[in-house]
């Protein structure tokens, strides 16, 4: 598909590595006009694709106001503007707010995916989240701070099911974080931390529920890490029916 000048592109930057960039969003950072760009959590050497000339804004010093303003004039000068998330977007990306700003203005955008940092966690840790007859379901959280959580959907309620969670924002409140979880998950829960998923810098720390905290404040650890919880980073599974010679599917008869 052709570019527009006159669009808004939001585009996941993905977890960190700038190899990591869709192609998409690659192509579009090089013919991009404008780019506003999620400060710090952006790896920045994702910014030398910008071709000479293009404006670069660092979002983490604006307010939604100021976004949009940037974004409003970009698109009556008929400039592409590219406003980079990190990871996917669509994962505490505050991208609603944005878009819906957009709307009241009719100005075009377009949403282009990114590889989250829950991806590049399992990645780093050579890890399926969902493993037969251990886990088929993910959950992808966070721990109420200044951002609170809707009712139903605390930690304790989401531990009751027992699944692979994923908890995002949280490491800096460890302790809570574990307190809570064990209200669903027993002490000998295997759980890792994954510091900076796919940068240079990344670190994993593992343990158990009842291990992990000490180990995290040994490392010092207070942002830009995910919890990731759960048996799937044991060692019991079943194998897959997918590729099991006495189960049959569309592909393939039983047996051969």
């Amino acid at each position: 598909m052709g570019l527009n000048s006159q669009m808004v592109y939001f585009i996941g930057a993905g977890p960190g590595d700038p190899e990591l960039i869709t192609l998409k969003g690659k192509r579009l950072l090089e013919e991009a006009d404008i780019i506003i760009y999620a400060g710090s959590l952006v790896n920045k050497e994702l910014l030398g694709y910008a071709k000479k000339g293009c404006a670069v804004y660092n979002s983490a010093e604006m307010t939604l106001e100021q976004l949009i303003a940037v974004m409003e004039e970009g698109e009556a000068q008929q400039k592409l503007v590219v406003r980079l998330h990190t990871g996917d977007p669509s994962i505490y990306g505050a991208i609603r707010e944005q878009m819906d700003e957009l709307d009241k203005r009719n100005i075009a955008y377009e949403v282009v995916p990114g590889v989250s940092s829950f991806c590049a966690a399992a990645a780093a840790l050579k890890k399926e989240y969902t493993l037969p007859g251990v886990s088929q379901a993910v959950i992808l959280t966070r721990m109420g701070g200044r951002t609170g959580v809707p009712g139903g959907q605390g930690i304790e309620e989401l531990a009751q099911h027992k699944a692979t969670m994923i908890i995002f924002l949280s490491v800096h409140m460890m302790d809570e974080l574990v307190d809570r979880l064990k209200t669903g998950y027993s002490g000998d829960t295997p759980v890792a931390v994954v510091y900076k998923a796919s940068w240079p810098e990344q670190k994993i720390l593992e343990g158990t529920l009842d291990t992990i905290s000490d180990v995290v404040k040994a490392e010092g650890i207070k942002k830009t890490a995910l919890v990731v919880v759960g048996d799937f980073l044991g060692e019991g599974y079943e194998l897959s029916k997918l590729y099991d010679k006495n189960f049959s599917h569309q592909y393939r008869s039983a047996g051969e």
